[in-house]
């Protein structure tokens, strides 16, 4: 069986940029930079911020906000205590920003949630939220968002996307639990006897400003003792950093928000986000998704939490069976755990069990490639979808050519261990017109849903553009059940 592409193309548009900070090479540079800005006089000053505000301001919200804050970040580099100009100000903040165009490369790996809110609504209508990797310059990647609404028919609408991207406001994250920071440590070979002073100083749980003081405090003894521990330093702070939050308010609208790279495991990027809507034992819901953190050689996976999409945790996942890419959580726990899909070892799939989120330590092994278009690696397309006749996972293919294909395939609902059924035939293969892109002859997908008698699979084609395309699920389920070992 085949499923049936839809018209809808989005496109990445490289008009949707955001401010970043823009970082000279050297302190040097950035003290030449403010000694030139501090020799003009003021009325050169407020002609020249006045050309980087008809320039650049309609491109952007907060702009002149953002300009203080960098001035805030680099007037270190001031020779002197003189009182400045809010100008002044703004236009050397100017000169230590840069723009980013987020997607201007592409606009891919799509991941589908029911959206919190479904007031308003027409029967048989439901609103959805789309995350996206958005990769701009220098292949560094972020999630964006889209929204829209299936109506009764499966028929897909979009939301207008704003013009705008926005700056989150960024947090470390409240507090730190001792136990859990001290086995992470100890995961990433950090601790050592400087790492166990440090814990041991800090209350239980503590804060970011807490670790660092202590961690400054603990170098400056070590120092005068003759001992450099700069290296497990920068790791132990490096871990608290990468937990953190990403806040956004309501007047943003969705698709202004970007969970853009924040730390140093996500310089290059944050990818391929597989969105859950998760249920808890208690009925309480909330919103996860696996990531992985990039930083040019190391892939690290991570973990965001949110009930809003307003409020975003970012979390880092531990344990040694966090390896990879592609983890994706069921929607409630199985027996009391939780439990993922994953791809361990860049070939096969994996399932996992925990009684932590958090934390990952047994796998084992669920499918192999057994097909043709499968032969070189396996991996899942997002959360598996409960059904009646058992969990309905997405999985992806890698055959000739490195052409990626998407199949699915069907575990019992109380022991997903079991395979009960899969497909020896793609539902998806790129066409003529989805093989040239940012990666040629590959469709993916990061997660679909169930709509009625339809899956809604939402698909990237080439790694460029994104699309929908549907399936009858009575006709999926029973093919699947047909083809079972």
């Amino acid at each position: 069986m085949k499923a049936e592409r839809t018209e809808i193309i989005i496109k990445p548009d490289p008009k949707r940029v955001l401010f970043r900070p823009f970082e000279p090479s050297s302190e040097e540079r950035s003290l030449k930079v403010i000694a030139r800005i501090m020799a003009l006089r003021e009325e050169e000053v407020e002609a020249e911020f006045a050309k980087v505000v008809q320039d650049f301001d309609d491109r952007h919200l907060r702009l002149s906000e953002f300009f203080l804050h960098r001035f805030e970040q680099n007037k270190q580099y001031l020779i002197s205590n003189q009182a400045l100009s809010d100008e002044r100000k703004m236009l050397i903040g100017s000169y230590f920003t840069q723009e980013f165009s987020l997607e201007s490369a592409a606009l891919f790996n799509p991941s589908m949630v029911w959206h919190p809110d479904q007031t308003g609504l027409s029967a048989g209508s439901k609103r959805f939220i789309l995350s996206l990797r958005a990769t701009g310059e220098g292949h560094i990647s972020s999630i964006t968002f889209r929204s829209g609404v299936i109506d009764s028919d499966n028929r897909i609408k979009l939301d207008p996307t704003s013009r705008f991207t926005t700056v989150p406001d960024i947090r470390p994250s409240p507090s730190y639990e001792k136990k859990l920071f001290e086995k992470k440590l100890l995961e990433l070979g950090l601790i050592d006897r400087f790492a166990d002073r440090v814990l041991a100083a800090l209350e239980d749980p503590f804060t970011f400003s807490q670790l660092e003081e202590e961690v400054r405090s603990c170098l400056r003894t070590e120092r005068l003792k003759g001992k450099d521990h700069q290296e497990t330093a920068r790791g132990v702070l490096s871990l608290a950093q990468s937990n953190y939050e990403v806040l956004y308010t309501e007047n943003e609208a969705l698709s202004e928000r970007i969970i853009f790279p924040s730390t140093s495991a996500e310089v290059k990027g944050v990818e391929d986000a597989r969105f859950v809507r998760f249920t808890d034992d208690d009925g309480s819901r909330k919103y996860y998704a696996t990531y992985t953190a990039y930083d040019g050689e190391v892939v690290i996976p991570q973990m965001v939490e949110t009930k809003d999409f307003l409020r975003f945790k970012i979390i880092t996942l531990n344990g040694p069976a966090v390896q990879n890419k592609g983890l994706a959580l069921f929607p409630r726990k199985i027996k009391g755990l939780y439990a993922v899909i994953s791809r361990q070892d860049n070939e096969n799939i994996f399932m996992m069990f925990s009684d932590n989120i958090h934390f990952w330590y047994t796998k084992q092994i669920l499918l192999k490639p057994t097909f043709p278009w499968e032969f070189v690696q396996l991996g899942n397309c997002g959360s598996p979808i409960e059904t009646d006749a058992g969990w309905l996972v997405l999985s992806h293919g890698v055959g000739p050519m490195r052409q990626y294909a998407i199949g699915a395939f069907l575990l019992d609902r109380t022991d997903p261990t079991k395979v009960l059924g899969r497909l020896k035939e793609p539902l998806l293969s790129p066409r003529e017109n989805e093989r040239e892109g940012y990666v040629p002859n590959v469709v993916y997908s990061c997660g679909g849903q169930i709509h009625g008698d339809k899956l809604i699979i939402p698909y990237a084609m080439a790694d460029y553009a994104t699309s929908f395309a549907t399936v009858d699920v009575k006709e999926l389920l029973n093919a699947l059940l047909q083809n079972g070992d």
